[in-house]
């Protein structure tokens, strides 16, 4: 089932053909668990992440590279980094989920800083609930909702064959955003019923309204305030949870008629 959501999505296309017009690149960091991209816009540093995945290319000493154009990257645009978002190598379409975060402008006043666990657990109180990825809310999830169903590639969790199954029988559905990373993310939309709430996660999410038409309801991702700090954090293999409170500010942005 996994091979099957692993396709370039009309999504990604459509997020690519939003963006304004190009950006000079900055910096571009890769670190451990995020990756960084900053442009300049308007005179002033603009910074996007996204997840670093590695997917099946880790460590390869031989054969094939990850990245193609390592070392090299900086000569390229905005516009060109965004690009990578429809690669093959999870590794590139990380950097490319970064760029295209840190060019697509964001509507603030049509969002809320209020984070995915507060929509979930208002929305996922007393019913049943499927999320793609594990995030640190769970344990506090599961002492409210009445089912709920974790798929990530992790022990105790149910791996991403057993989606086609849960996630139909879910009244809510949290989607991480890394899905448009792996290309998975219609396939797993496909997967959710017409009256499912349906809202994609985590940093890598771009807050952009490209996505409702897909049938979600709701965004929760982040804006950088504070690029240095974040880069700082980045490259020194920070975790999201060292980086929040540092320059980052966590918000969503809800379909019209949804709050």
């Amino acid at each position: 089932m996994a091979s099957e959501l692993a396709r370039p999505t009309s999504c990604c296309t459509d997020l690519l053909a939003a963006l304004p017009d190009d950006a000079p690149v900055l910096r571009l960091c890769i670190g451990a668990f995020w990756t960084a991209v900053v442009v300049e816009r308007a005179g002033r540093p603009r910074c996007g992440l996204a997840s670093t995945l590695r997917g099946d290319d880790n460590h390869q000493h031989g054969g094939s590279s990850p990245v193609a154009e390592a070392g090299n990257l900086h000569r390229h645009s905005g516009r060109e980094l965004a690009e990578l978002l429809l690669s093959e190598s999870t590794l590139e379409a990380s950097i490319g989920m970064a760029a295209v975060n840190a060019l697509l402008p964001v509507d603030e006043n049509a969002c809320s800083e209020l984070n995915a666990e507060e929509m979930i657990l208002e929305r996922g109180t007393g019913r049943r609930v499927a999320i793609v990825g594990h995030f640190p809310f769970v344990p506090r999830l599961r002492l409210v909702v009445r089912e709920l169903w974790i798929l990530e590639q992790r022990p105790g969790d149910l791996p991403a064959e057993a989606a086609a199954e849960v996630i139909p029988q879910a009244d809510v559905v949290a989607i991480t955003g890394t899905s448009l990373i792996n290309h998975t993310f219609e396939g797993l939309v496909r997967l959710c019923r017409p009256e499912a709430f349906v809202l994609v996660l985590g940093p890598s999410t771009p807050l952009s309204p490209l996505l409702f038409p897909y049938g979600v309801h709701a965004l929760s991702g982040t804006v950088v305030d504070d690029v240095e700090t974040v880069l700082r954090y980045v490259e020194q293999g920070a975790t999201f949870r060292q980086i929040h409170h540092h320059g980052v500010r966590l918000l969503t942005m809800c379909r019209e008629g949804e709050r």
